[in-house]
């Protein structure tokens, strides 16, 4: 019998990669808080869990025709995030919330990461017989 390593991870292999646009995208807005008119970014987990089980996929006749999945190779479920404090030069990104979201996220990369770990090693001892 075959293992199916999608069925075997349970997802946690998606929710890895997820966390890990997130912090490219939360890096992108500290990187960019002192530009003017910078609108910072995010990611909403269910969105892109949504999108992932429940695409519908548009028909196109033609290979010019504008492609469904995110522009430029954006990650699914990106959105531009309200501004708490409005800013003179027309910059969104707040720091404090920034770091703290970037944090935040990082601890659950962790967390994550721990219980692929611990799927892995399960699968491990269940192979071997300990």
């Amino acid at each position: 019998m075959a293992i199916s390593f999608e069925n075997a991870f349970a997802g946690y292999d998606k929710t890895l990669q997820f966390r890990s646009d997130r912090a490219a995208v939360l890096a992108n807005n500290i990187a960019n808080a002192d530009t003017p008119n910078f609108k910072a970014r995010d990611i909403s987990f269910d969105s892109v869990f949504n999108n992932e089980s429940n695409k519908l996929s548009l028909s196109s006749t033609d290979s010019k025709h504008i492609s469904t999945s995110g522009s430029m190779g954006e990650p699914a479920g990106l959105f531009y995030r309200n501004a708490s404090q409005p800013s003179l030069d027309g910059n969104t990104v707040d720091m404090q919330r920034e770091q703290a979201e970037y944090a935040q996220n990082a601890m659950q990369f962790d967390t994550s990461f721990m219980l692929l770990d611990r799927k892995i090693n399960g699968m491990k001892k269940a192979l071997s017989g300990n």
